[in-house]
């Protein structure tokens, strides 16, 4: 799709052999050099847990800043993935290292953890950009529409500050709530989806000219990745629910 932007995510999680975090810390250097070479309308996203989060987190930070530095010196967008609550600190703690190094930084934010607020104001006045999404791991409440409201007062929040941030969902109705709230302010926003869903969503906001990008995850270690794709259709099939078309 023209004008898409492509965001590469190797997997591979709660890795815990040295041999394994330096094999993925290689890999995603090797990846920021091949995005700036072909000039590829693409930025990675990167998970703690696989650089070393397990193994060591001082050298797991030291892994996070050598790839943000790589990405930040070859211009590539450099994205950091949110996980389980228990590396909320750690991955927030990353996220504005590489900020205030100078590095430029995305991060996740998840709308079911009720510190999400106050971590958004935080990363706000540090200018992380932020990509907003309900999660997918275990959160502090697990009520659809509860969910969607918080989703909804953070992205309220974002606004006010007149920063740009992403929206990651495939949610219809927060989709429809976010293009309507978000109208006047669409160079600001990107709506970031998975690859293989909603598709014909991705090519509707193409045509409207907003920003989109594209999850794309690749690798062998696919099987943590596939569970939580699974189990977020489960989901939404049992709330008598789909993702955008």
């Amino acid at each position: 799709m023209q004008g898409l932007r492509i965001v590469l995510d190797i997997l591979g999680e709660s890795t815990n052999e040295l041999k394994q975090v330096r094999e993925a810390t290689d890999s995603y250097v090797r990846l920021v050099k091949g995005i700036a070479n072909e000039k590829l309308h693409s930025s990675i996203s990167i998970k703690v847990s696989s650089l070393g989060y397990v193994h060591d987190r001082s050298t797991c930070l030291q892994n996070v800043l050598a790839i943000s530095k790589e990405a930040s010196t070859r211009k590539v967008g450099f994205e950091i993935d949110m996980e389980g609550k228990s590396m909320v600190d750690f991955t927030l703690d990353a996220a504005k290292a590489c900020q205030e190094t100078g590095y430029p930084t995305t991060i996740a934010i998840q709308a079911y953890l009720d510190r999400s607020p106050n971590d958004l104001e935080r990363l706000i006045e540090r200018g992380v950009r932020v990509r907003v999404v309900k999660g997918a791991y275990v959160g502090d409440t697990e009520d659809f529409v509860e969910i969607q409201g918080r989703f909804k007062k953070l992205v309220r929040t974002i606004m006010e500050s007149g920063q740009s941030f992403c929206i990651g969902t495939q949610d219809p109705e927060l989709i429809v709530w976010s293009t309507v709230k978000l109208a006047e302010q669409s160079d600001l926003i990107e709506f970031g989806m998975l690859k293989g869903l909603s598709d014909v969503t991705k090519l509707e906001f193409l045509k409207n000219k907003w920003h989109v990008s594209e999850y794309v995850p690749f690798g062998s270690n696919k099987a943590a990745y596939e569970d939580r794709r699974r189990l977020y259709l489960r989901n939404l099939e049992r709330l008598g629910l789909a993702p955008a078309p």
